[in-house]
């Protein structure tokens, strides 16, 4: 099921135009993603302990903001509701939730950016300036 949720969630992001350039700028070699993504989910979703890596570092530089964590989270819902019987969904949807929660709430505060309960993070925006 989890590899079945990966393939389908991620083959989703590369299509989705808010997300997807994101991933293309910087993942060239999907199927090594893919197999940590699995084992980052085994860990999750199963408390199997074989994903290491740390998520947050990879997506500090990332320029992303409350929005691009909304769309991820709607796609990652869409897929688990697609694929998984009910109770599995709700399983990986509420840490899918909370994984959201946690890098957006490491990335606001990397940026120096004290979020209050239920505050979103989204980046400035930069001024237009004409060519």
């Amino acid at each position: 099921m989890i590899d079945a949720l990966v393939d389908t969630f991620y083959a989703r992001v590369r299509d989705d135009r808010l997300i997807g350039p994101i991933f293309a700028d910087r993942v060239a070699d999907w199927a090594p993603h893919l197999t940590q993504m699995k084992l980052f989910w085994s860990s999750v979703a199963l408390s199997t302990g074989v994903y290491q890596g740390r998520p947050m570092p990879k997506h500090l530089p990332l320029p992303i903001d409350a929005r691009h964590f909304d769309r991820w989270l709607e796609i990652f819902v869409e897929t688990a509701r697609d694929l998984c019987p009910p109770v599995a969904a709700r399983h990986f949807i509420e840490r899918a939730r909370r994984i959201a929660q946690s890098l957006e709430l490491g990335i606001a505060t990397a940026k120096g950016v004290m979020l209050a309960k239920d505050e979103r993070f989204m980046r400035p925006a930069q001024a237009w300036t004409p060519d």
